[in-house]
Order: C-alpha cells, then sequence, then structure tokens
C-alpha cells in the first residue's frame, strides 16, 4: 500500500519549524531529509525513523517496524500530532546519522 500525498503533507508541515526538512519519493513511499541525512520516511501512511540511539532514548515504548518487505527495522513515531517533540526528535537524532553518500556519476 502506498502512503498518501495527505499524510506526507501533514507530517511536513508538522516538521515545518526545522530548518532543510527535505522528501523524495520513492516506490509510492517517501524518504525523508533533515539537513541533508535520511532521518526515515513515511511508510504505508507511517512516519518511521532509524534506530539511532537518540531516537531509541527519546521512545522507549515504541516499537520496530519494517518499513517494508526485506527492509531493516526501524522506530514508529506515535507522536506525529506534538510537533515540539518532533522537533526535539530530529533535532536530537542529527548527529548520530550517516552522513549522505556521495553519488556516483
Amino acid at each position: 500500500m502506498a502512503s498518501s500525498k495527505e499524510y506526507l503533507n501533514y507530517i511536513l508541515e508538522q516538521l515545518s519549524g526545522l530548518d532543510e526538512i527535505t522528501y523524495r519519493a520513492m516506490m509510492g513511499e517517501y524518504i525523508i531529509y533533515y539537513r541533508g541525512k535520511i532521518v526515515g520516511g513515511i511508510y504505508d501512511d507511517r512516519f518511521l525513523v532509524k534506530p539511532v540511539q537518540a531516537a531509541i532514548t527519546l521512545m522507549p515504548n515504541t516499537s520496530y517496524e519494517l518499513p517494508y518487505e526485506g527492509a531493516k527495522e526501524m522506530l514508529l513515531v506515535d507522536a506525529v500530532d506534538n510537533r515540539v517533540f518532533l522537533h526535539e526528535l530530529l533535532t536530537a537524532m542529527y548527529d548520530e546519522l550517516p552522513a549522505p553518500k556521495k553519488r556516483k556519476r
């Protein structure tokens, strides 16, 4: 099941106070970037983030879910209605996220 553009727009609105939030559509889903680094994505109308220590610490009771068959588990963000929490979450995660890979031409 693909994610809806409406859910994407809702998450982008919730993250709108952060600088440099971008996204890329990929096979009916959306990859979310913060300041050039992948933080997670929207899969089946769920906001999932990479399981870095900062995210685990801020969401100790959340569930690990598969974004799609064969992928690595990610953390489900339940508090998508809490804009302040989302900003805190992405800001805390940033330093632990891997740098973007250089694209080969």
